[in-house]
């Protein structure tokens, strides 16, 4: 063999380990299952008086996950249109433009990154709210994370359980400040399957 053809199949083992590597360590895409995946919230009412709670019933959106490399981000986007408060009234007042006005803005979204990484899962993601016409960032507190086969779809599913605490005002939501507390407590519950290769 000689010293230039060993160069070269040299060159070509290097090349094929960092191709498999670059494989090996590629983030891996999660589809949000909307079926299972519902943000929640929770806001004051009469200034103390008692705490409505509500959640949104569609959503869409991707995680994706880099064990190795410890990093990953999230794309979650909420119908506000389907916001169920357990109050037919309340949720039809929500959609006017004295709160969501869902006819100019139907949607929210939260996008961040996953960050302080602890036996390989993320403890906080560090992102942005988009809503009302407004961005504005939001941290969240990542409370649960498990990834394991799911049983049914033969693929691994990613879940998680995330929470914050926003000042609604800062999206331009401010109904009743002054009388109510405007602050309110999302927590947004999601799991994600793997996308088929």
């Amino acid at each position: 063999m000689t010293i230039k053809s060993a160069v070269k199949r040299t060159a070509l083992s290097l090349a094929g380990i960092a191709l498999s590597t670059g494989a090996l360590a590629a983030p891996t895409t999660y589809n949000i299952d909307s079926a299972h995946t519902y943000p929640a919230f929770e806001a004051d009412h009469l200034g103390g008086v008692s705490l409505w709670r509500g959640k949104i019933n569609s959503t869409s959106g991707t995680v994706t996950l880099d064990k190795a490399a410890s990093t990953g981000s999230v794309d979650v986007s909420m119908d506000l249109k389907t916001i169920d408060f357990g109050h037919q009234g309340l949720n039809d007042h929500a959609q006017t433009p004295d709160i969501f006005d869902t006819a100019q803005f139907p949607t929210a979204r939260y996008t961040g990154r996953l960050s302080k990484f602890s036996n390989g899962m993320p403890t906080e993601i560090v992102g942005e709210l988009s809503m009302h016409g407004q961005t504005h960032p939001v941290t969240l507190s990542v409370e649960r994370f498990l990834c394991k086969q799911h049983p049914m779809a033969g693929r691994e599913v990613c879940g998680a359980d995330a929470v914050a605490t926003i000042d609604r005002s800062q999206w331009g939501i401010n109904i009743g400040e002054g009388l109510f507390n405007m602050g309110v407590t999302l927590r947004i519950g999601i799991e994600a399957i793997a996308a088929e290769e």
